[in-house]
């Protein structure tokens, strides 16, 4: 298999408040998986503007730069190797199909990607086989592709490209984030914001690699983060639980989750970020304490589902997805609405 590669322009305006700090470091946290050692050589070859100039790999970012990047970004080829996939006939919640694009309904429990642990019955699987079955014209399995994942137990919306014109035009746009993508969850506690913002620097929490965390400056791994960014608005307030949505204006790994947590209010049923246990128990009376115990019962999965899905299609203009939420998750807030609104 040829690999192949596309021309991609990125631009930034940095913010007002911007610190100074190396172009290295500084489009590192701004462009998911690259490597500095990349940007370094993109500086070097003059694919890096700033303010239309061509600047050093030891410029130092300030506020209200303009940043002008040409880079080649590997197409899913570099990514995928589907042919290494047995197609699996798995049933899948399809929401819309043409020829360029697949949006998909997974539900939680489903892996997207095969992996160590789940070598079968993955989203990928499914989608093998539902498009080799396919009757679609020119369709070529091995230049198409996810453009983002949903961790195994997060349910929701994913978009699939069904060619490499598809992927490409889907790529460009979760670089320069405009695809909007927008989650519910039930999270524990009292949120006292009706909105805000989290930030920071997010990656592999030193102490347990499974996890992810907003890492402080001080700490040496904190060079490694990426920098993540989560908006959020209360919809119901559950005396010990709050139910949130949330606009991710960045695609970390189990951003929201980490976001929560850093917030001290982790997301419900989240087992690797504490969410599996009841919230300030000694403040909950045994009746609360047996309701929200049958709630974790039957949400046996964090909080989380990607609710609606908005980008632009590759040949039909903008496009804006919704699907219903799950009903474990559903169960639980009619649940709380009769135990703590009425």
């Amino acid at each position: 298999m040829n690999k192949s590669t596309y021309k991609n322009q990125i631009k930034i305006i940095t913010n007002k408040n911007q610190k100074e700090i190396r172009i290295d470091k500084f489009l590192k946290n701004y462009i998911q998986n690259i490597s500095r050692n990349q940007i370094q050589k993109w500086t070097t070859s003059g694919k890096i503007l700033v303010n239309k100039n061509i600047v050093k790999k030891n410029y130092k970012i300030k506020p209200l730069d303009f940043v002008e990047i040409e880079i080649s970004i590997p197409s899913v080829l570099d990514h995928l190797e589907y042919k290494n996939i047995t197609a699996e006939k798995i049933n899948l919640d399809i929401l819309y199909e043409d020829e360029d694009v697949l949006v998909v309904n997974k539900p939680a429990g489903m892996v997207v990607h095969p992996g160590f642990g789940n070598e079968t019955g993955t989203l990928i699987h499914g989608i093998k086989y539902h498009l080799t079955n396919s009757n679609l014209n020119n369709f070529n399995l091995y230049r198409c592709g996810l453009v983002h994942r949903l961790d195994k137990d997060t349910s929701g919306l994913l978009v699939f490209a069904k060619n490499e014109y598809s992927q490409k035009h889907l790529f460009q746009q979760f670089y320069s984030r405009t695809i909007q993508r927008k989650y519910i969850a039930l999270i524990w506690g009292n949120l006292i914001e009706e909105k805000g913002t989290i930030t920071g620097f997010i990656g592999r929490d030193p102490k347990n690699r499974k996890k992810m965390t907003i890492l402080k400056q001080e700490n040496q791994e904190f060079n490694k983060g990426k920098f993540s960014v989560t908006h959020y608005k209360v919809l119901e307030r559950f005396k010990y639980l709050t139910y949130v949505s949330c606009n991710i204006k960045t695609g970390k790994t189990h951003q929201i989750r980490a976001h929560f947590k850093h917030l001290g209010h982790p997301l419900f049923h989240d087992s690797i970020y504490g969410g599996n246990r009841i919230f300030m128990k000694k403040k909950c009376s045994n009746q609360n304490i047996e309701f929200l115990n049958t709630c974790l019962k039957i949400l046996q999965r964090q909080a989380l589902h990607a609710i609606s899905l908005s980008f632009i299609h590759p040949r039909n203009g903008k496009c804006h997805f919704l699907c219903p939420i799950p009903e474990d998750f559903k169960t639980v807030l009619e649940n709380c609405r009769n135990m703590f609104l009425q």
